[in-house]
């Protein structure tokens, strides 16, 4: 399934071959692959449409899962038939200063899965083999699906929050979707105090958010009971950047954790005042996935799914859109 424009929506393409796969690379066949609200910004144009792509256009979709089915010239360490990973960094240079001080997700020549690579929207796709993971075997398909951008994201977010290390104090969730919700699990599990903030009057979301077992749910407008040592933004609004930064305490941060997000509203520096921090996460580091991975296989998380044939994709986002998705739309090959 692939966009030919931005706006257009999502059309079915058919090859009369498999995708051959050059050096390095794993040719898969995929299993599951799921829904990310990065999809959307493509299709809606926020994120520039690849020039080079031409009329090919972009096959979406960056948290796959499938199978090896062939390796190409000089690949080891794979079998055929091994459960793979794939996401959303796909290629970097590996030269640059950024990708030799072990920052590569700012590689300015990097390559996104789903974007610039054509991604997991797909039943066959190629992907470089020194970025694809090995993962949990206590995940089914569509369940690890979500693990690799939701959940590493999500982690990544996390660790610049620096609670993560901390492993105590208070964490607010703004926007409960597929990153909120696994993220929400891994906290708890390491003693920290939960808040979720979800979208007004969003009674389902806020419903997942308690069965989980977070110490309160309300809307994104209402401030929480206790101010927070740091704030999490999922939902890709710029308003909530001061509502967030009026709710964390004097030192705390506030982490933007979208790819893209709408403007930020000016607001009086006092808000910010107080040694607070307000800090972007883009993309991710291998090192990021192999850490999250290694977490989530020994803290069982509940991965809440819905499920979609592939050529249900546009359906499937349209779903995420309106908000009718709870926990992560998936994408199933079968």
């Amino acid at each position: 399934m692939a966009m030919q424009a931005p706006g257009r929506g999502l059309v079915e393409v058919w090859q009369q071959g498999l995708p051959q796969p050059a050096a390095g690379q794993l040719r898969i066949k995929v299993s599951a692959c799921g829904v990310c609200r990065t999809d959307l910004h493509i299709l809606d144009g926020e994120l520039p449409f690849p020039a080079d792509l031409g009329a090919k256009g972009v096959v979406p979709g960056h948290e796959v899962v499938g199978r090896v089915d062939a390796l190409g010239l000089g690949v080891g360490g794979f079998e055929m038939g091994a459960r793979v990973g794939v996401p959303w960094l796909g290629w970097t240079c590996g030269a640059c200063s950024h990708c030799l001080q072990g920052r590569e997700n700012l590689c300015e020549m990097a390559r996104f899965t789903g974007w610039q690579v054509a991604g997991g929207y797909a039943e066959y796709m190629l992907a470089d083999a020194r970025y694809v993971f090995e993962l949990p075997p206590a995940y089914d398909d569509e369940h690890a699906a979500p693990l690799l951008c939701a959940g590493l994201i999500g982690y990544r977010a996390y660790r610049m929050s620096g609670l993560a290390e901390a492993k105590s104090g208070r964490l607010g969730l703004y926007g409960f979707g597929a990153a909120a919700h696994l993220l929400a699990q891994l906290a708890l599990a390491q003693g920290l105090e939960v808040y979720a903030f979800t979208r007004p009057g969003d009674k389902r979301a806020q419903a997942l958010a308690r069965a989980l077992g977070v110490q309160w749910v309300g809307d994104s407008e209402q401030p929480p009971p206790q101010a927070l040592d740091a704030a999490l933004l999922f939902a890709p609004q710029g308003s909530l950047v001061p509502t967030a930064l009026r709710a964390v305490r004097g030192g705390g941060t506030v982490v933007c954790a979208g790819i893209h997000m709408s403007d930020i509203p000016s607001f009086p520096y006092a808000w910010l005042w107080g040694e607070r921090r307000l800090q972007s996460v883009a993309n991710l580091t291998r090192a990021d996935g192999e850490d999250f991975l290694r977490l989530a296989a020994r803290i069982p998380l509940q991965v809440h799914t819905k499920s979609y044939a592939l050529r249900d994709a546009e359906q499937a986002q349209c779903d995420l859109c309106q908000g009718q998705v709870q926990g992560a739309a998936v994408l199933l090959m079968s």
